[in-house]
């Protein structure tokens, strides 16, 4: 009990919580240094072609261009290899992990030859890819520090915490954006993610109706406002506007990708798993074919999520683990949060399939990760696993005391509402279990869980 207490503590204070004072506690004599400085980041450039090129990047990054913005990238490394932030975000959104890791190598090296806000960008991203949180994120705090005005790297600080599960904060950042510009597109974005995210679909809306407004003739606002709608669980109103996305770029590869994916959870909320072996099968296969091992893992990892047999579901999370190791060159944040996936539902299956030598020996595995890292997704992988285990061990208030800990999972509402019953809880347990209804978030986790919990009655005691 008192481990996971520091765990919590750890993963609530370090990260979250510290995002504004701790870092600067734990730093102080760096931001002595790091005085606030007016305007926006300056970027070292050799090439005025080439910093434009960098320039057409972020504008295309923010717009949810993610291959075109790596394409202006790469030509601006090629026509001025000392641009290193260019290199720095290579790195940050490729997903090719060969380039990864040799963009990530020539942005530091290049260190010592820019500015000291560049200097943080890159310190930032490569720390984080390597699994030093901690560095990665005083870093950031610091760049931040040092240019409390910059719009864009507010929003860049905004968008990385909503990837790692940090909504409050990143929610901080981003309103501060957009208190320096009420119509910046790519907070008020993000920012009606958030407020997705929480449930607050009235602010979302209205939010991504003023995002359409100011960017009338790109396909992204058409593409987040049917994420949106997923979400909400308007499924037929969201493949209507990933179509509008679509007709404004019809080569959109986040639109044509919600609509994949829209087709294969359906498969999955409509309890047809041949449709859906088959759909993931195929990005499993084209993954493997180009390369790309993170992609083909979670293909696999998504494919046990739904299998009824247990044996199938560890076959595939078997076939996850081998795809992670392939090559040595994936980044060490992509490997050990996908590996945190599989060890969990690894843990669940074994369990659940009498397995109890594999059950431990995934959580043991897990858990260590978990005390070496401060990262939330790697965080909620063991207090997910380790609570599914004390369920089936019934063992109600200790598992209570984990899952409230990944309480925004569908498989973790689903146990915690049972474990609050069988607790006497019964406030709290139909709490969660309106919530859980109501869960749109456009998973794999919601396609298997929450059509079969609506299809129940709710509960009455």
């Amino acid at each position: 009990m008192l481990q996971r207490r520091i765990l919590a503590l750890l993963a609530a204070c370090l990260i979250l919580a510290s995002m504004a004072s701790a870092s600067q506690k734990a730093s102080n004599d760096k931001l002595s240094k790091t005085k606030p400085v007016a305007g926006s980041m300056p970027v070292t450039a050799a090439s005025a072609k080439g910093r434009e090129f960098y320039e057409k990047g972020m504008q295309d990054y923010e717009n949810l261009y993610l291959e075109r913005c790596n394409e202006d990238w790469r030509a601006a490394v090629k026509e001025d290899p000392s641009i290193a932030v260019a290199w720095a975000w290579i790195a940050f959104n490729s997903r090719n992990p060969a380039e990864v890791s040799s963009a990530r190598e020539k942005a530091k090296a290049l260190l010592p030859k820019v500015t000291p806000g560049e200097q943080l960008m890159i310190k930032w991203i490569a720390n984080v890819q390597e699994g030093n949180y901690i560095a990665g994120i005083s870093a950031m705090n610091d760049m931040l520090a040092m240019f409390p005005k910059d719009k864009h790297l507010l929003y860049l600080a905004g968008n990385w915490l909503m990837g790692e599960n940090g909504d409050e904060h990143a929610l901080e950042f981003l309103e501060r954006a957009l208190a320096l510009d009420k119509n910046y597109p790519a907070a008020l974005n993000d920012a009606a993610y958030v407020y997705a995210r929480t449930r607050q679909f009235s602010k979302a809306f209205s939010t991504m109706d003023r995002y359409v407004v100011v960017l009338p003739n790109e396909p992204n606002p058409h593409d987040s406002y049917g994420e949106l709608l997923r979400m909400a669980g308007h499924f037929d109103d969201a493949l209507a506007h990933y179509r509008m996305a679509l007709k404004v770029e019809p080569n959109f590869t986040s639109s044509q990708a919600g609509i994949a994916d829209q087709k294969s959870t359906t498969w999955v909320r409509d309890a047809n798993p041949t449709g859906a072996d088959r759909a993931f099968a195929e990005t499993a296969q084209k993954a493997h074919e180009l390369g790309l091992d993170l992609q083909e893992a979670q293909a696999h990892q998504r494919m046990a999520a739904y299998q009824s047999d247990d044996a199938a579901a560890l076959k595939h999370l078997e076939a996850a683990e081998d795809a992670l190791g392939h090559r040595q060159d994936l980044s060490p944040l992509d490997r050990d949060e996908e590996m945190s996936r599989i060890l969990r539902y690894r843990a669940v299956r074994a369990a659940h399939a009498g397995n109890q030598e594999l059950a431990q020996k995934s959580l043991r595995t897990l858990e260590s990760m978990a005390l070496s890292s401060r990262n939330l997704v790697i965080q909620s992988s063991y207090h997910g696993a380790a609570g599914a285990l004390l369920v089936a061990q019934e063992k109600w208030q200790d598992a209570i005391s984990h899952l409230e800990e990944d309480s925004n999972d569908p498989f973790s509402m689903q146990l915690l509402s049972r474990a609050y019953y069988e607790a006497g809880a019964n406030d709290k347990m139909h709490a969660v279990e309106e919530r859980l209804r109501g869960t749109n978030v456009p998973t794999i986790e919601q396609a298997v869980v929450v059509p079969a919990v609506r299809s129940q009655k709710p509960s009455t005691t």
